[in-house]
């Protein structure tokens, strides 16, 4: 072909070298504020003795850090640079490029400052506020707008699959954020979720488990598709499987989600579903594990000295066995002994630290050479990163699965005499501090390796020219003449707007077949005459309990097991959320289940139990919360809350927010007040502890008589 028939273009190196450095900043971030809650863990000093940095309030920032800043940055930096090259075509738009880059680093850093300030949904992975959440959908769109318009432009016919999970995961985490995030906003950084109690639920971890499946997954499975074959210099393996791999994983991901509910207040037939999808992912999750490792067919000898290859070659297999026991965990015999331990945490961290950092660091390690036009500075330095962050993995994980073992050991043992062995929870928590400081141990490994990192990368720029502008040429896009008998998959892949609504009809059927009988069938959600609405005082404390991350430690879900019936009282029901907007069932008990602990204590333990947990529980924990002795709320928002409560059809009496609801909330205040006066114990009547003891006395109180489970199966 002549050069005159050829276009002459360039890709935009900048943008890509951009969200690579945010990656590594935010990366860095993310892992130190992880090491501070791992060692807030077992030792509560590490909370430093202020309301911005206690564990409740630092653990989702570290999560929203390690998600959204670091692994974001890196789709963005991995997509920017492989689709233009992909399709022979600069990105539709250098301003949406821009866009995207600013956009999404104010909104990380609106929840560096928010979420250590208490601002809240306490939503798994979906924490930010309403006017974080909408900047989150424009940028989003942004991007995902950026992308079909390169595909419109495109000079390369042929649709590679990393381009195929590039757009499954642009359209369906923008259903998935939309819908989770449906809420009427109180003030400016105050809002209440549109759904409640078991209707949240199930709508949280519809979006909480494909956050992971299409953030975490499948964006990472198209970057694996495009940068593995390239540090291997082979074709991926097979075609068809990844289509198979593909269209079967997207389908069957979206169902998967209740299986994080099993054994709750959930409609069992719901739980049924997610489980039997859960089990089903294990096909397609593997279809792709196995394409990648097999794509370095007569290339092994590479991963021996190639530390990007090894990096590569540890992701697919971490994903590999997080992919197999996901839905291990979702069978209900073995959730009934992982769920609420130490089990979850690290099957997240083999996927996050594994699949995730590893691939993220193989990238890095192959992209920024080729910025800059050099040899990486130092391929002993890259192999040290390797094996410490092997060895950080490991040091995490292990520990965490011995901890798991231990927890759900102990509080399931019954005495000879038919009694909890362990009746107090702290008897567990203490047991396993030692496995927490190894797990500290290991997040510090993985730092260091992730620092050497940065400066080897940064030297790599110093000895190399950035190109700023590569220049590329390639033949314009003809018109297409369609052949007899050409493969059905390959006339998708040439309509990429038609390619987009297929994906987008595979996620929505499992998410509608799931979500909408829950929302709309009664029967779904048995109500209990006795359950009333939260007394004012009582909101405000739940609104305090949820600043304050207490959920993060907490749950409030008795499952029907004889062990947790015996240690925490009568199991939820599902007539008992009616009025949480959220839902607080919580993910992890780090410290016991609250679902009854209401009326279990007077109000001076309460007291006593936040100004300094080691006197009501020798040994314990948990960071003392002294500030909310003397913090005092001014409740002037109470009737906005209670309006807006009103609005989402909590039957408040007609007028009740315009003078005596705040009359309640000072009559159940003083109460409070005078029964601390006759333990000694003087407080103010707007001091936060008085909202959060009137929250905490509240909880499993509705109902005031329930006959034993008629199914004695529940009680196993």
């Amino acid at each position: 072909m002549s050069d005159a028939l050829l276009e002459k273009f360039s890709y935009d190196n900048k943008i890509v070298k951009y969200f690579g450095a945010a990656t590594m900043i935010w990366g860095i971030v993310g892992m130190l504020v992880g090491i501070l809650a791992a060692t807030q863990l077992f030792l509560p000093e590490a909370n430093l003795g202020n309301p911005y940095t206690t564990y409740g309030r630092i653990r989702p920032l570290h999560t929203n850090a390690v998600i959204f800043a670091f692994v974001g940055n890196a789709i963005f930096a991995g997509v920017y640079y492989s689709m233009p090259r992909l399709l022979k075509a600069r990105m539709w738009s250098d301003a949406l490029s821009w866009i995207n880059f600013w956009g999404w680093q104010l909104i990380i850093l609106a929840a560096a400052i928010t979420l250590p300030l208490g601002l809240t949904t306490s939503k798994e992975y979906a924490e930010l506020e309403w006017p974080i959440d909408i900047a989150i959908a424009v940028v989003w769109v942004a991007f995902g707008a950026n992308m079909i318009g390169t595909l419109l432009k495109r000079r390369e016919r042929h649709m590679y699959v990393a381009i195929w999970f590039y757009l499954a995961s642009f359209v369906t985490v923008a259903v998935l954020h939309i819908f989770n995030s449906l809420a009427l906003p109180v003030s400016f950084f105050k809002s209440y979720s549109a759904y409640a109690g078991v209707q949240d639920a199930l709508v949280q971890w519809w979006y909480g488990h494909n956050a992971v499946a299409f953030f975490l997954t499948t964006p990472y499975l198209g970057l694996m598709y495009y940068y593995l074959p390239k540090a291997a210099n082979r074709p991926i393996y097979s075609y068809k499987l990844s289509i198979i791999h593909f269209w079967s994983l997207i389908f069957i991901y979206i169902w998967a989600g209740p299986h994080h509910l099993l054994y709750t207040a959930l409609p069992n037939w719901a739980q049924v579903l997610g489980v039997a999808f859960s089990i089903m992912l294990i096909a397609p999750s593997w279809g792709g594990m196995v394409n990648g490792l097999l794509t370095l067919r007569g290339a092994w000898d590479k991963v021996r000295v190639d530390p990007v290859l090894k990096f590569m070659v540890v992701a697919v297999t971490a994903y590999g066995m997080a992919t197999l026991e996901g839905p291990l965990l979702s069978l209900k015999s073995v959730n009934a002994i992982a769920h609420y331990t130490d089990w979850i945490v690290a099957h997240v961290h083999i996927g996050a630290l594994g699949w995730n950092g590893f691939l993220t660091f193989g990238m890095l390690y192959w992209l920024w050479p080729k910025l800059w036009k050099t040899k990486l500075f130092s391929t002993k330095l890259a192999n040290t990163h390797f094996w410490l962050g092997t060895l950080g993995i490991i040091f995490y994980a292990l520990p965490m699965y011995v901890a798991a073992l231990t927890q759900s050991l102990m509080w399931k043992e019954f005495n000879e005499m038919g009694r909890l062995a362990y009746p107090n929870f702290l008897e567990t928590v203490l047991e396993i501090v030692p496995m927490y400081m190894f797990r500290a141990f290991g997040g510090v490994l993985y730092l260091i390796g992730a620092l050497l990192m940065v400066y080897n990368l940064i030297k790599t720029s110093k000895i190399g020219t950035f190109v700023a502008e590569e220049a590329d040429e390639a033949p314009a896009l003809t018109k297409h003449v369609a052949q007899k008998g050409e493969y059905w998959h390959h006339v998708w892949e040439r309509k990429p707007i038609f390619f987009t609504l297929l994906a987008t009809l595979a996620i929505l059927i499992g998410g509608a077949i799931e979500i909408v009988p829950t929302l709309l069938v009664k029967s779904n959600v048995p109500t209990i005459s006795s359950v009333e609405p939260y007394t004012p005082l009582e909101l405000q404390g739940r609104d305090l309990y949820i600043s304050n991350g207490c959920v993060g430690c907490h749950s409030q879900m008795i499952r029907p097991f004889r062990s947790e019936t015996e240690r925490y009282g009568e199991y939820s029901k599902a007539g008992e959320f009616v009025y949480d907007r959220p839902f607080l069932w919580g993910s992890k008990r780090t410290g016991p289940d609250l679902h009854r602990v209401g009326r279990k204590y007077p109000d001076s333990w309460h007291y006593h139990h936040m100004l300094d947990p080691r006197t009501m529980s020798p040994g314990s924990t948990m960071p003392a919360y002294s500030w909310m002795i003397t913090n005092t709320m001014d409740h002037e928002d109470m009737p906005d809350k209670i309006r807006t409560m009103q609005k989402l059809g909590v039957p408040y009496p007609e007028g009740y927010a315009d003078g005596q609801a705040m009359m309640d909330l000072e009559k159940q205040a003083e109460e409070i007040v005078a029964g601390l006066s006759e333990d000694n114990i003087e407080v103010l009547p707007h001091a936060e502890i008085v909202a959060l003891i009137a929250y905490l006395q509240r909880l499993g109180t509705d109902i005031k008589k329930v006959d034993a489970p008629t199914d004695n199966s529940l009680a196993k």
